[in-house]
């Protein structure tokens, strides 16, 4: 066999990671792709971690304004939560399919296991996904290759058959002795790779579409962070940390976005958006700025908008703050 050139599409996590791991054992020029969205929760310092060890070039392309509107009206459906996965994986494989064009690589490969996932691993939905892809029988998938028909690659000897595997479904036991045997340690846990399949997250985005008909990338930033309240059309963000209530506070002032805090406790940013700044909903989010204080009852709380006042308030009563909490 000659030395062909192969793209893989690395998340970072072991399957992935360890498909690398074969096909540059295999002796084949590899060259990952690393494909991030706004929703990933991948570990970027596993993909470096695995390019460096294998010395192999990385590419890296982050997910834009296309992909949101992918998410907004996918044209397969979503899966538990708002996970997009077969029209995801579409879109992740026509990228691929392009730079592996423009580097001459004469196939793409993935860690995607048969059965794994439910959506989008099974072999209708790899097949209707190679198709839209316009990639029919040119993704190897090795963990899985035994199971599944063989790809034109196999066929044409560039790559060697017996050498792959025949692993399905969510046991990773096969997978954690493939990980010992290439030496692959502290590699990230399988769970929780796309927020899309958080059901919080998931509930913060299906009120979002709710009230508006587009997604940009500045609002997929402000629904990652602190606890999100509705009520009527306006949006209340409070924070749940440190962290965040510095995040917040840097938003809203980039932004021109309203917010409060307590006088004299130790409490959250809260960001009232969309509110025009009605006064009874100024009070509203300084009653639910209050019950995430470390005051006990009664605080006093400064709004900052186009105006600033101080308001004492309440905290805010558990059957009010339930009703409109969209998530904990």
């Amino acid at each position: 066999m000659g030395k062909q050139k192969v793209l893989v599409l690395l998340s970072g996590g072991l399957d992935s990671t360890l498909v690398t791991h074969i096909l540059s054992d295999l002796g084949l020029c590899v060259e990952a792709l690393h494909l991030t969205t706004p929703f990933c929760l991948c570990d970027r310092c596993s993909v470096n971690k695995v390019v460096e060890s294998l010395g192999i070039k990385l590419h890296v392309i982050i997910a834009g304004q296309d992909y949101l509107d992918l998410i907004t009206d996918p044209p397969h459906g979503y899966g538990s939560q708002m996970n997009p996965c077969l029209d995801c994986r579409i879109y992740m494989f026509k990228k691929a399919k392009i730079l592996a064009e423009k580097i001459e690589a004469e196939f793409i490969a993935t860690g995607e296991v048969l059965n794994e996932r439910g959506f989008s691993q099974r072999k209708k939905a790899m097949f209707l996904i190679e198709k839209e892809a316009g990639l029919e029988g040119k993704i190897l998938r090795p963990l899985s290759a035994k199971l599944l028909p063989a790809t034109e690659l196999e066929n044409k000897n560039m790559i060697d058959r017996n050498r792959l595997y025949a692993i399905e479904g969510k046991r990773r036991t096969p997978q954690i002795q493939l990980a010992e045997k290439y030496n692959i340690k502290n590699y990230p846990c399988p769970a929780g790779g796309c927020l899309l399949t958080d059901i919080n997250f998931a509930r913060r985005l299906r009120d979002f579409f709710e009230h508006k008909d587009a997604l940009t990338l500045k609002d997929v930033m402000f629904l990652k962070i602190g606890r999100h309240f509705r009520v009527g059309n306006s949006k209340i963000i409070v924070g749940r940390n440190e962290k965040e209530n510095e995040k917040l506070l840097h938003l809203a002032e980039k932004n021109g976005i309203p917010y409060l805090e307590t006088i004299g406790y130790n409490g959250p940013i809260t960001l009232l958006m969309n509110s025009n700044n009605q006064s009874n909903m100024i009070k509203h989010a300084a009653s639910i700025t209050v019950r995430y204080s470390d005051a006990s009852d009664v605080a006093e709380v400064m709004y900052k908008g186009k105006t600033e006042q101080k308001i004492t308030i309440r905290a805010q009563n558990d059957d009010e703050r339930l009703k409109w909490r969209i998530n904990v």
